[in-house]
């Protein structure tokens, strides 16, 4: 069978700029993996956008360990906006990987993550325009093995009309393995029908008509060696674009509401070693400035306190913060989040879930009024000036307790603190959807009509008080709700709507509500059935999988939130059994005291130690191309590849002050997406004088494709001396176009001439940017300039 494998910037081109974004279809990141001789290939693609799937941890563990196998290859893909779907469709070119090119028809294996249950019109969107047929039952031979992993899978059933197999649970525990056995089955030539019955066969696969399965636990994910999920490194901003160390798997806390608690249990830490190491190749290797140490809550991580001091003691002087994003408020600690702001402020965030202490109780969870008020009046002396709350309405809290509506008693419990403590809030308030696997799992759902009623009321009595709200929509949650317990029914809806143009449905500027209304109105008594109560002991849709939580302990549980009663966190031997503690299976702590380090910061290069005079500046004026791929970046893409490269170089910036530090890097212009630049000019600040030739290599092996540093100087502006900006010295620029441009050679002040269309600027090519002297009217080189006005300074 012949492979094909699509080059975008020769198939596609000019018209990748008649697209939003274009840097997220073209690849050439830093740390991509490129590897087309393996003769098992896979891909894993995530059912969103770029911005959204390289945020995702799970991919890049995915992607960086396949590529590991031997035999094995792995690309990347996302699901496209419309607009570059509609360009594939136009122009015959199926969807590809980002590395390699390859057409996903032509791979063994196409794997999906899925961790939202609205992303699977995103699976069918890449099946589609992969060419690849959306029911499992109509594929063959020429066809890959499609397999779907994630926590949405903790219910399959809904999915199984267009997946072939299901991964449950933790890819660690098994799934590299199985794909290794896979591989070498391929090479003594075994098809696809006996590599589906292979996969099939394994205890943690399900797949439509198969009994059951069971969720795989990674036991040794507190042990295994640091393996920080670095690379690819995005070259344009992602939605979270930090590095990301995952503390701890798993939670302590049984939040009843709460389906990742109860799916990833028990609860493992990280030593607090293997999570600096992690760090630091995060830091030093992917160039990352901000690092978040990411858990269900963190705050449970054992000498979390100590963790940061350390971290903070070794990479404060180097600008690199922090974030810890999922603090309990009975975990919560100031000077916690003080030593977390030592870099960057960050926000208060506090999970409230319910106010009332009554409700608390049901649901599992103790944040007590008093305890959040006297943390907010303690912040406001910190210099912290507001907070935000997360709500939900619709939790099966029953009666009593003293309490009124829950709409009217969070408006109460907020302008309550407000009051107390002279802040105001922004409030998060979203309807609550019964999720598998939960002690919750058999509830009804608030109709979308109750839920509407509770947030616009919330809404219209905390907006005039100054506070900010933001709500879900209730008809997405509804949407959410039939989709995550559903059975397979549901398939048909989900078709229906892809069929009608449904894509990208998390995204409110892609949403089709008028064509998913339409579609549950002919899917009502299914969309009520399933949102309706559950009788206890009834089969569900999920039982086909074990999760590891007993049926019995979830029963216990649903008993003791109508009772209002607390289970204490999961710890070993303790007395509330969920059935997920056995064998290699069980609770791990960080027992290592975090000491302060200093060592495992690299320099990139060995530079002297000379530092300059209090008023004194070095400055280090260089050029750069942005070729091929990297003409499809815009201006900020350029600038945070630069930001990153310095870092992984271990080049010393000199950085801004204020509440969030940026470096001094100063551009002579921005170039135009689309256009080609051989001399572009920019400038940095550093700490001290080094040579050129080894600044200029250094960072070149920091650069991602399409960058290129072609010439550097170092400069020394002495104190009380006027500092230049690049573009205060600006005149002009060279061009060099095509014949469809116009003349070979251009010189013009202004780039506006060539935009007569966004993809007519493709092809050209800026040759060099011109300065002037400050006083004078003959032009000439940056470099010529700059020497004229500052001294070069030679090591």
């Amino acid at each position: 069978m012949e492979i094909r494998y699509i080059d975008p910037l020769v198939e596609l081109g000019p018209l990748l700029l008649e697209v939003e974004k274009p840097a997220r279809y073209i690849g050439g990141e830093y740390g991509a993996i490129i590897k087309q001789e393996g003769a098992f290939r896979t891909l894993i693609a995530f059912p969103d956008l770029y911005e959204i799937g390289m945020s995702n941890q799970a991919l890049k563990i995915l992607y960086n360990r396949l590529n590991r196998l031997e035999g094995v290859s792995c690309d990347r893909a996302f699901a496209p906006v419309p607009d570059f779907e509609a360009l594939l469709k136009k122009q015959g070119i199926p969807l590809y990987g980002l590395d390699t090119g390859i057409a996903l028809k032509d791979l063994d294996m196409l794997c999906f993550t899925l961790g939202y249950e609205l992303g699977i019109t995103g699976v069918l969107t890449i099946l589609d325009l992969a060419h690849i047929p959306l029911r499992a039952a109509e594929r063959g031979d020429g066809d890959p093995i499609i397999v779907m992993g994630g926590p949405c899978v903790s219910n399959p059933r809904p999915y199984e009309g267009f997946i072939d197999a299901f991964w449950i649970g933790e890819a660690e525990a098994g799934f590299f393995e199985l794909i290794q056995t896979l591989a070498d089955k391929k090479k003594t030539g075994e098809g696809r029908e006996g590599l589906l019955s292979l996969l099939v066969s394994h205890p943690h696969i399900w797949t439509r008509g198969k009994a059951g399965a069971s969720r795989a636990v990674d036991s040794a994910f507190a042990q295994r060696p640091p393996e920080a999920a670095v690379f690819p490194v995005p070259s344009m901003k992602i939605i979270q674009h930090h590095g990301a160390v995952e503390l701890m798997r798993g939670c302590p806390n049984g939040c009843r509401f709460c389906h990742a608690g109860y799916w990833y249990r028990p609860m493992r830490q990280k030593p607090a070693d293997t999570i600096r190491q992690e760090i630091a190749a995060l830091i030093d290797q992917g160039g990352f400035r901000e690092i978040s140490l990411s858990s269900l809550s963190t705050g449970d991580y054992r000498h979390i306190d100590d963790l940061v001091t350390s971290l903070n003691a070794a990479y404060a002087s180097r600008y690199i913060s922090f974030q810890l994003p999922s603090l309990r408020v009975s975990t919560f600690s100031l000077p916690l989040l003080e030593k977390v702001s030592e870099v960057r402020k960050s926000g208060l965030t506090f999970a409230v879930e319910t106010p009332a202490d009554a409700w608390q109780l049901s649901i599992n969870k103790e944040v007590s009024r008093e305890q959040v008020v006297a943390i907010l009046r303690e912040a406001k002396k910190q210099g912290w000036r507001g907070a935000k709350f997360y709500f939900m309405v619709g939790l099966p809290l029953g009666n009593g307790g003293g309490c009124g509506t829950e709409e009217g008693e969070i408006v109460d419990f907020i302008l309550d603190v407000a009051a107390r403590t002279g802040m105001h809030f922004h409030i998060n308030v979203g309807t609550f959807i019964p999720k598998p696997h939960t002690p919750y799992q058999g509830v009804p759902q608030i109709s979308e009509v109750e839920a509407r009623e509770k947030l616009d009321f919330i809404r219209s009595r905390l907006r005039p008080r100054g506070h900010k709200v933001g709500i879900q929509d209730p008809f997405v949650s509804t949407l959410e709700g039939i989709i995550s317990r559903g059975d397979e029914r549901v398939g048909d809806l989900i078709e229906d709507a892809y069929r009608e143009g449904c894509r990208l449905d998390a995204w409110a500027e892609y949403f089709q509500g008028d064509r998913w209304t339409s579609l549950l109105e002919k899917y009502r008594p299914l969309g009520e059935e399933i949102l309706g109560a559950r009788k206890s002991g009834t089969a569900l849709p999920w039982d086909c999988i074990d999760s590891g939580t007993s049926r019995g302990f979830l029963t216990e549980e649903w008993k003791k939130s109508a009772e209002k009663e607390i289970t204490l966190p999961c710890m070993n031997n303790c007395t509330h059994f969920c059935g997920n503690c056995h064998g290699d299976n069980k609770i791990v702590e960080n027992n290592i005291h975090s000491k302060v380090i200093s060592d495992g910061i690299s320099q990139g290069f060995t530079a002297p130690q000379i530092k300059k005079p209090a008023p004194d500046t070095y400055r280090i004026l260089f050029s750069f191309s942005k070729t091929g791929k990297g003409v499809f970046l815009s201006h900020l893409g350029v600038i945070e590849v630069f930001s990153m490269a310095f870092i992984r170089s271990g080049i010393p910036v000199l950085f801004t002050g204020g509440f969030n530090p940026l470096p001094k890097l100063d551009f002579a212009s921005p170039l135009a997406m689309g256009i080609a630049g051989e001399g572009e000019i920019a400038s940095l600040d550093t700490d001290y004088p080094f040579e050129a030739e080894c600044f200029k290599d250094t960072l070149n092996r920091a650069l991602p494709q399409g960058f290129s540093v072609i010439e550097a100087v170092n400069l020394l502006i002495p104190g009380g001396l006027k500092k230049h900006s690049l573009a205060s010295l600006l005149w002009g620029y060279e061009y060099e176009a095509p014949d469809s441009h116009g003349p070979d050679l251009v010189k013009a002040g202004d780039e506006k001439s060539y935009r007569l269309t966004q993809k007519g600027l493709y092809g050209l090519r800026r040759r060099a940017v011109l300065a002037k002297p400050p006083g004078e009217d003959i032009s000439s080189s940056y470099f010529t300039v700059y020497r004229g006005l500052y001294p070069e300074k030679v090591l």
